[in-house]
């Protein structure tokens, strides 16, 4: 077996740890701050759930067929080697999106222009103060932004169409509002939608005080509200209209083109991870060692963990270098790209077997229908759709819940690397908790902590408080998947394991990431951050009693696991133990039955 090159493996498993290690940094480099990124740029939370749910679309559906496709003309090397470069190109298309204010100006790129704002509660007057680093604040210099003297006080408050979210303090004043910035605001007027976007820096003086970014145009604002201030004349009138429609123009621009981008970056790298797996995993069953396939997952949380902590580090330290009048962030697609072509040799000597084995077509639809027709997929299939509905609000708005309160993205990387390297120390436990708690308990136990985490998230009250909650990750990230997978295993039939785990993580959890962030960008405008987190706990809790009350109540199965049963056959050689060899199937079968009831 070592004298053929096409089996050597050993250097297959070097090489394939490699490629998941070097895959890992790659997407901990972009993956985790997209959505900061494109907060930076402008957008507001229901645009940004709209191109993240569509991403999460394109990877669900996309994957399977271009899998499906790569293994059919035997191109999957083919696949990897043009998505990892196409993927490297596809990612510096978003360095090219403009921002919604192409004026605005990052305090910390550029201090040369700056705006320190006092953010009352509500009915309190809200006042403005604009300085400038090369003149007083008193001689603005032609065209520049600019508050008339009459607008340096503006009064705010419940009569000015301000509301707060539920479960907002006072202390957290106007966090949920869309992050949009404004310029000239002579003869305009806002609404409780359309805000000027906090940036909290952690050194404000008191809890109202923060920064604000300060544009030359005025804001896409809503009609029909309370007027802030009344234009002077006509023309002032036709200049505010003016301004509207571009700044109006200027954020379809901004959504466009970052959705034309997204999407075409999204169609090249989705079968990346899907191609790699599916050619290893045939590369190993022709030789019977798939049991050591399951491990290197942990190589690329590894790289994750480096990737999303290294980049953070360095965005502080060559953001400004390379970008002074942009968003902050584009290290992070610098950073993709690079570690890209490390992938891209790597791929190049990647296992993927020559040989080709019959196998039954149409397996996805097999799977569909073993779903169908089994009440516990039903409900597996049911809770795997919640739960990537409501881990999506995570991964797009935790980081905006932290940067409000002041986070810098080496805390935000940090805290997500914590709870990648918390379920690496928690799986060689991983056999002893499923036998202890059962699958059913420990899908139960998972539900729970993701509940905890989300109400935890929805009353943060300082940047460092979300490390504590990150710690349940190995539990509601880790042990909970071992457990769904262990029982989609354990339900199909022989031949349907992997295109039914393949099916619920894909279909079914990333059908729930994207509605997740559709319905959540909607909400956060509507209400605030903190809402959003109540409602996926409360619903993920009343999802989790309803499973608990059901499953007891569900068929159970008499199932043969017919590895245990060879295992035994094999084993029993003695010839003094015919009765033993005579009941065997009927022990296997309680056994299975009692493992499966508890």
């Amino acid at each position: 077996m070592s004298a053929n090159p096409q089996w050597d493996i050993s250097r297959a498993l070097g090489v394939a740890r490699l490629f998941h290690l070097v895959c890992g940094v790659r997407d901990g480099c972009v993956t985790p701050f997209l959505t900061l990124y494109l907060r930076q740029l402008g957008l507001a939370a229901p645009w940004v759930g709209i191109l993240m749910g569509t991403k999460h679309l394109i990877a669900a559906f996309w994957a399977p067929v271009c899998a499906f496709l790569a293994k059919s003309y035997q191109k999957r090397r083919a696949l990897l080697i043009g998505s990892l470069l196409g993927s490297a190109g596809a990612s510096l298309l978003m360095v090219l999106v403009p921002q919604v204010d192409k004026d605005l100006v990052h305090r910390s790129c550029n201090g040369s222009h700056s705006v320190t704002t006092t953010v009352p509660p509500p009915g309190v007057a809200l006042t403005v103060t604009v300085t400038s680093a090369q003149e007083p604040a008193s001689n603005h210099p032609t065209g520049a932004p600019s508050l008339p003297a009459e607008m340096s006080t503006i009064g705010i408050g419940e009569a000015s169409g301000f509301r707060k979210g539920p479960g907002e303090s006072a202390q957290e004043p106007f966090t949920h509002l869309p992050g949009y910035s404004v310029g000239s605001v002579e003869g305009a007027r806002i609404t409780s939608r359309v805000l000027l976007h906090p940036i909290s820096s952690g050194v404000n003086s008191t809890p109202w005080e923060g920064s604000f970014k300060v544009g030359s145009t005025a804001l896409p604002l809503l009609a029909g509200r309370t007027a802030l201030g009344s234009p002077a004349n006509s023309s002032a009138a036709k200049g505010t209209a003016r301004a509207l429609d571009l700044s109006l123009e200027g954020l379809q621009w901004t959504f466009f083109l970052s959705l034309g981008f997204m999407v075409f970056w999204e169609l090249l790298t989705a079968p990346l991870e899907q191609v790699a797996d599916d050619s290893l995993y045939e590369y190993l069953d022709f030789v019977d060692a798939t049991d050591r396939y399951r491990s290197l997952w942990i190589w690329k949380m590894l790289g994750m963990s480096a990737g999303v902590c290294g980049i953070a580090a360095l965005v502080g330290q060559l953001d400004c270098f390379l970008t002074t009048n942009g968003p902050r962030g584009v290290v992070h697609f610098y950073g993709y790209s690079l570690v890209s072509t490390l992938a891209l040799l790597a791929s190049t000597a990647f296992p993927i077997p020559i040989c080709r084995r019959r196998e039954p077509s149409y397996k996805t639809i097999k799977a569909l229908s073993l779903v169908g027709g089994d009440p516990h997929l039903v409900l597996l299939a049911f809770t795997v759709f919640l739960i990537g509905a409501a881990t999506s609000t995570v991964q797009n708005f935790l980081f905006w819940h932290m940067e409000d309160h002041g986070s810098s993205e080496l805390v935000m990387g940090f805290s997500v690397a914590l709870g990648w390297l918390g379920e690496i120390l928690l799986h060689p436990f991983k056999t002893t908790l499923l036998r202890k708690l059962s699958r059913v308990g420990t899908v139960g136990l998972g539900l729970g902590c993701l509940v905890g985490q989300l109400l935890y998230y929805s009353f943060l009250w300082s940047w460092w408080s979300v490390l504590p909650a990150q710690v349940l990750s190995a539990i509601s990230g880790g042990a909970l998947w071992w457990a769904v997978r262990a029982s989609v295993e354990d339900l199909a039939t022989p031949g349907t394991e992997r295109p039914l785990s393949a099916m619920f993580r894909g279909h079914f959890y990333g059908g729930g990431s994207s509605l997740g962030n559709f319905v959540g960008g909607f909400v956060v405008m509507r209400f605030s951050l903190a809402a959003l987190y109540q409602a996926c706990g409360v619903v993920l809790l009343l999802w989790l009693a309803l499973f608990l009350s059901l499953q007891p109540r569900l068929p159970q199965e008499r199932k043969i696991n017919y590895s245990r049963l060879l295992a035994v056959e094999a084993s029993d050689t003695s010839d003094s133990e015919q009765e033993t060899e005579r009941d065997w199937l009927v022990k296997a079968m309680s056994e299975e039955h009692s493992d499966w009831k508890g």
